[in-house]
């Protein structure tokens, strides 16, 4: 005999309110098992108890209802694995940012930040292998990772030798409008003539004149860095529109240490007239 309980004990044995329960109805994700013509009462079936725990439990993990959908809709174990898995992924993700930026807040309550010297540095031209896209501030991070992946995949394979740590250019509107376009760059040496493939192409760093300042630890903290490069442009009216360069020293590549990461932040400048 199939047993119907009400929205109310359905709620009770579920741990999901009965907002929570219509809302599910209405977006199609757990639709109740009959509904009654005269009294328009949803009615659960007891079988629909551990699909209704799932959802809970991915709503837990903060999994979209999208996401959740699909889950349920999974044809075959494999792929609902791999979707709680990509969601795992991403959450994992958002914890090492909260860790970060945790970490960092912590840090600008308690302490000062100790700043290396300004340096002023005029720069030729340099040859790159570089891949320029318009890309979001809050996608930035994956977006330069997946960038220099390919860019050293494709320097390795036409032979191509780096002659300085990798860079990227930052345009004026990917901090003002937060998306812009950004220059991920390979500074390089001669290779054997071939052409590069994929988003690669080769690429001339403009010549510049640079306010240059070293950023020490992770990312979370580089806005510090940002600030008083700034300011230090700004008092003496030197900066000049431009994008902002970096040039990262030491990364995850040669270790897990984020303590020991070094990133240079490089400010467009004149001293033309200040100097």
């Amino acid at each position: 005999m199939k047993v119907l309980l009400t929205i109310g004990e359905f709620s009770r044995m579920t741990h999901l309110s009965v907002k929570a329960l219509r809302h599910y109805h209405d977006v199609g994700l757990l639709e109740p098992a009959d509904i009654d013509n005269s009294s328009g009462y949803r009615l659960y079936a007891a079988t629909q108890v551990p699909t209704a725990q799932l959802i809970r439990r991915f709503r837990d993990l903060d999994m979209p209802l999208d996401d959740v959908r699909s889950v349920l809709a999974a044809p075959d174990t494999a792929a609902r694995n791999a979707a709680i898995a990509a969601h795992l992924e991403r959450m994992e993700y958002r914890l090492e940012q909260t860790r970060a930026t945790v970490a960092s807040l912590r840090a600008l309550l308690q302490e000062s930040l100790s700043h290396s010297a300004i340096e002023f540095r005029t720069v030729a031209s340099t040859a790159a292998l570089a891949i320029r896209e318009q890309v979001g501030f809050g996608d930035c991070d994956p977006w330069l990772g997946a960038a220099y992946a390919e860019l050293y995949e494709t320097a390795a394979a036409i032979h191509l030798e780096t002659s300085g740590p990798a860079g990227a250019l930052y345009a004026q509107e990917f901090f003002e409008a937060e998306i812009g376009d950004v220059v991920a760059f390979l500074p390089i040496l001669g290779g054997d003539g071939a052409a590069p493939t994929g988003r690669a192409h080769l690429f001339d760093v403009p010549a510049a004149e640079l306010a240059v300042m070293m950023h020490y630890g992770p990312f979370a903290d580089i806005d510090r860095t940002y600030g008083a490069l700034g300011t230090i442009v700004a008092e003496r009216a030197i900066g000049i529109d431009g994008p902002i360069r970096e040039h990262y020293l030491i990364t995850d590549a040669e270790t897990d240490d984020v303590s020991e990461h070094r990133t240079e932040v490089c400010w467009p400048i004149s001293r033309s007239t200040n100097g």
